[in-house]
């Protein structure tokens, strides 16, 4: 659970690289992270131009602490190095990482890796630190999930690609995060979220759940977010600031299960250590090695996400 306790993603914001007024604007939303985008958001006459934009951005500032992130182009495309180069030759010592999307191959991840570490040394960066979040979104990616997930250390997230990947296995509509015409029974989308997540998990990274298109209809956004928050997902991407409170808030604990995870985890320290016991109580509550893993996964997000305890663990309390 290191990457998912160091760097909070409940919430986080497209913006496209190339509209000054949108990354004004997003300067002052309460989200986690952001990425600056050079891919998807960008039309190709202005990709050049909007990595200069990118650039000043990052080294304008007031970021207030969110985890500073730029999407460059797939390497399918012929802009993909040149937005790596000038993004952290002019601005790595204010990102955190990069996007990678479409990636279908580890080779990918180890390329980017590579051009990192070759653009850090030529700077005076320190080695290592930029990170890369990798976007699958297609089956060829899914495929290869577990190789892509094990490609570099600097990995820290799997990110779900919806429209895309909807696209590559022709699925039958054109509503992204909905399920499609026909699917009655289930979540038509659950094996893609749990294989992506089961990679992310075995390999120490967050997984993030893709953005929801249909950006006014806030109550049909928070219902998708709250499908891949109960499966474990770690945030998902936002579009419109309207979307931002709900993703904070679905992919928080609640207080009174954040308070919680913070007492099992004081009652099983205390029941272990002080008093050596291998029966741990939290009043009717008995608690093992399971229960405390659990608890820690709660605490740690509820801690990302800022939360501070309202209740105070007492030894008479087990």
């Amino acid at each position: 659970m290191g990457a998912v306790a160091s760097r909070s993603r409940r919430s986080v914001l497209a913006v496209p690289g190339s509209n000054p007024r949108f990354l004004e604007k997003a300067r002052g939303l309460p989200v986690d992270a952001f990425f600056l985008d050079l891919e998807d958001a960008v039309a190709p006459l202005e990709k050049e131009k909007a990595r200069d934009t990118v650039v000043a951005a990052l080294n304008e500032g007031g970021w207030d602490g969110k985890v500073r992130a730029v999407r460059v182009n797939d390497l399918g495309t012929r802009w993909t190095y040149r937005d790596v180069i000038a993004v952290v030759e002019g601005a790595g010592a204010e990102l955190d990482c990069l996007v990678l999307p479409k990636v279908t191959d580890p080779a990918h991840v180890r390329w980017l890796d590579l051009l990192l570490t070759q653009i850090e040394k030529a700077v005076g960066l320190e080695a290592g630190r930029i990170g890369i979040e990798a976007q699958i979104e297609d089956a060829r990616g899914l495929v290869r999930v577990d190789e892509i997930a094990a490609a570099s250390p600097r990995l820290e997230s799997l990110v779900y690609g919806p429209a895309d990947f909807m696209a590559s296995i022709n699925m039958k509509t054109l509503v992204v995060g909905e399920q499609p015409p026909g699917y009655d029974v289930g979540d038509a989308y659950h094996h893609v979220l749990m294989r992506i997540l089961m990679a992310a998990r075995a390999n120490d990274l967050q997984a993030i759940d893709g953005p929801y298109l249909q950006v006014r209809d806030v109550s049909a956004f928070t219902r998708s977010a709250r499908r891949t928050a109960a499966l474990g997902y770690d945030g998902k991407w936002v579009l419109h600031p309207g979307q931002v409170d709900a993703a904070n808030e679905v992919f928080s604990p609640t207080q009174d299960d954040y308070d919680h995870a913070e007492l099992i985890l004081d009652a099983y320290q205390h029941a272990t250590t002080v008093q050596r016991r291998g029966a741990v109580m939290l009043g009717d509550e008995m608690l093992d090695e399971a229960s405390r893993k659990m608890a820690l996964v709660v605490a740690a997000k509820g801690r990302a996400a800022g939360l501070r305890r309202t209740r105070t663990f007492t030894p008479d309390a087990g």
